[in-house]
């Protein structure tokens, strides 16, 4: 039954992510783009309180995974970074905003890395509890990072020559 709810709630926080894409689409970003930006603060703040929960367990002393561990889940984060990044774009259109580039692509790449994510999970559930929360929340703060600073840079790349073209 709890493996029913996981595959449940991945289904739905795919599906949600699906729906913000789609739905944001045909919205220009907004300002200077930092809102680009802001999944890396609610990660930071959301893996912040979860260390410090996994810190106080009782009866259960905290500590970190060995270093080789912590340096595959970088490598992989790495990877999912890059890929996410390869599949994120903007353009200006003829009104002078920039809007998120579609991409047929998009949510194919977004459901293989959760499986992944989840496939991983699954082989490594022997691991003890503290050292594959640690794993995965590294994994998951570096890919976001990578895709979304580079995100950021892109659209500052695109916003910094939409306003050389617009001011001459």
């Amino acid at each position: 039954m709890g493996i029913l709810l996981i595959y449940i709630f991945v289904i739905a926080l795919i599906g949600l992510i699906i729906w913000r894409k789609m739905k944001k689409k045909n919205k220009p970003i907004k300002k200077n783009g930092l809102g680009i930006l802001a999944p890396i603060f609610f990660i930071l703040i959301a893996f912040s309180l979860s260390l410090s929960q996994l810190m106080h367990i009782p009866g259960q002393p905290f500590h970190l995974p060995p270093y080789w561990e912590m340096l595959i889940a970088g490598v992989l984060g790495v990877i999912f970074g890059l890929i996410m990044l390869s599949q994120t774009d903007y353009e200006v259109r003829e009104d002078g905003f920039i809007y998120s580039k579609p991409n047929k692509n998009f949510k194919y790449v977004i459901i293989a890395i959760i499986f992944i994510r989840m496939a991983l999970s699954q082989y490594f559930k022997g691991l003890d509890s503290i050292d594959f929360t640690v794993l995965t929340m590294t994994l998951a703060f570096i890919y976001i990072v990578i895709w979304r600073v580079g995100s950021y840079l892109k659209f500052r790349k695109l916003n910094g020559d939409n306003y050389s073209v617009n001011a001459g």
